[in-house]
């Protein structure tokens, strides 16, 4: 019997819809193993960047853009709150189309009575940036490491392996993602200290992160790209990162133990 989880609040960013390496069949295999109340998008849900460059809209990316619109008809409140890679959206702030809510930026109360204000995180991207030809050769290095990640899954997949981020493992050991990353970190907690606010939740950088800094709590939700990750509150207001391919990849592992038992 599938097991379906149910959570108070769910935030998903950086999914990247129309690029390539978005990985669409694993979202959808989360959101078919949960039911939500309230859901934030919290940017870059569709790659206009990437579609400008070369259209790319596989079966998948339909089928889960669709999924997306149909929860707030299901009963799940839905708040979208456009990043960089859907910046059009961005001129639609405050207002509501179908069940939708768009917003450049939002409070959120959590079960147990904390504020956290949510965003992109691209309005901090003028106070982290190294330059711009740091920028650009961040990006080269960014698109090979994905080729890489691809690559190196298309093997495992063969050899009967699940997913696994050979891109975020790499990511974390460099010195200079790291102080982006932790720059990153720094400002929006200020942000949101200054706000009075008692966290943050953002995406942008690609990195899943629960980590009190101080006296403001700091979440970031991760993607859909490299790791898969979501950012969840249950009914009690605790918060929790969920790594759905590392979750069905233990599973998938038990699954094959038990046959082997089985078998044996």
């Amino acid at each position: 019997m599938t097991h379906i989880a149910h959570y108070r609040t769910l935030w998903l960013s950086d999914i990247h819809l129309g690029y390539k390496d978005c990985k669409a069949e694993y979202l959808l295999d989360f959101l078919n193993h949960c039911t939500v109340d309230t859901l934030y998008l919290v940017g870059d849900i569709v790659d206009m960047w990437a579609m400008s460059r070369q259209f790319l809209w596989p079966k998948a990316h339909n089928k889960l853009f669709h999924r997306l619109l149909s929860l707030s008809r299901e009963g799940t409140k839905v708040i979208y709150l456009p990043g960089n890679h859907d910046e059009p959206i961005q001129k639609y702030d405050g207002m509501v189309f179908g069940d939708i809510e768009i917003h450049r930026q939002y409070v959120h109360t959590t079960a147990d009575g904390r504020k956290l204000l949510l965003m992109h995180g691209d309005q901090f991207d003028q106070e982290v940036c190294f330059g711009p030809l740091h920028a650009w050769i961040g990006d080269k290095a960014y698109d090979l490491l994905l080729f890489t990640n691809r690559w190196y899954n298309k093997l495992r997949t063969a050899l009967g392996y699940p997913y696994w981020s050979l891109a975020g493992y790499i990511k974390s050991r460099i010195k200079g993602a790291n102080k982006a990353i932790a720059r990153y970190r720094d400002i929006g907690c200020r942000a949101a200290g200054n706000m009075g606010m008692d966290g943050i939740v953002c995406g942008h950088i690609h990195h899943p992160e629960i980590l009190q800094q101080n006296s403001v709590l700091y979440c970031n939700t991760g993607d859909w790209i490299e790791n898969c990750s979501a950012l969840t509150e249950d009914q009690q207001g605790n918060l929790q990162l969920i790594y759905w391919t590392l979750q069905r990849g233990k599973v998938h592992q038990l699954n094959k133990q038990t046959k082997s038992n089985k078998a044996a």
